[in-house]
């Protein structure tokens, strides 16, 4: 719980962060509404073409009778918009990252700037930033799409996929979002997507609690733009802490193996150091006896 709480503070954190330097609220939201209007005409012509989708796809119901047909591609056109908006919020930060990419990582590098210490580069040009982005954002949208369709399956299942179902999409979602928008700070500490992933997945509540608020309000319409530069803001914050803590575990690890190497060379040696006289005791005794 301590975790989830974590997340969320560093979302506000964030968000604190852009309206005390409202320069970078502005220059952030640039790139948020170029994708929220990419978005809006794809959600509106599929709320348009999905029960002509559906359909399409079940003509073994055009004989049903009333009402069943009508309930049965009813729930299947409400299940196809829904992935598709489940799909929408994944892809979303993933676009706008993309688009944003110089707009971001000169936001999140001030964030690291007025929060001290180092700065870091990752050396690279914008050309290969821009690939490596577009790559990652591939990579997470194909085991995104093995889960949305893992819970598209469930949820057909009666109760469990009217319950248990979405919020295990809101938690997925949620998880990825926070990948998504950690990416920009991670890179630049040249940290690479399956590292990423491994270090989320160790404190996978805080990225829980960071992710899932973010999910539920880019439901709400606008509401995306507008968080999007704290968002970003806020996952550097917590990249910093995160990176840091991973270091001094490493260290502390090193630490203790090193001190283990020296107890065993120790012991080691007093065993061969206990060892020497006792045998040369032997040997005199033997021959003495002979």
């Amino acid at each position: 719980m301590r975790d989830l709480a974590g997340g969320f503070g560093y979302l506000l954190a964030g968000q604190r962060w852009v309206l005390r330097h409202g320069r970078w609220l502005g220059f952030g939201l640039l790139p948020g509404l170029v994708s929220l209007v990419l978005y809006a005409g794809a959600l509106i012509g599929l709320g348009y073409g999905a029960d002509d989708l559906t359909a399409w796809a079940t003509p073994f119901a055009d004989d049903w009778s009333s009402p069943w047909l009508g309930l049965f591609r009813g729930f299947l056109t409400a299940l196809v918009f829904c992935l598709g908006l489940f799909l929408a919020v994944i892809t979303f930060t993933a676009v706008t990252l993309l688009v944003g990419q110089p707009f971001y990582e000169s936001l999140s590098e001030q964030v690291d700037r007025t929060e001290g210490g180092e700065v870091p580069e990752s050396g690279l040009t914008l050309a290969q930033e821009l690939w490596i982005s577009a790559r990652d954002s591939l990579r997470i949208l194909g085991r995104v799409l093995l889960f949305g369709i893992l819970l598209f399956a469930l949820g057909f299942v009666p109760v469990i996929g009217q319950t248990v179902v979405p919020v295990l999409g809101f938690c997925v979602s949620g998880f990825f979002l926070a990948q998504e928008l950690t990416s920009v700070a991670l890179m630049r500490r040249r940290v690479q997507l399956t590292e990423q992933l491994a270090l989320l997945r160790r404190r996978r509540m805080l990225a829980l609690g960071f992710g899932v608020p973010l999910v539920l309000s880019f439901l709400v319409p606008l509401v995306a733009v507008f968080l999007m530069p704290g968002a970003v803001a806020g996952a550097t914050l917590m990249v910093r802490d995160l990176v840091g803590d991973d270091a001094e575990q490493a260290d502390e690890q090193e630490q203790g193996q090193s001190q283990d190497q020296g107890q065993t060379q120790a012991q080691t040696q007093g065993q061969s150091q206990g060892g020497r006289p006792q045998g040369q005791a032997q040997a005199a005794g033997k021959r003495l006896s002979a």
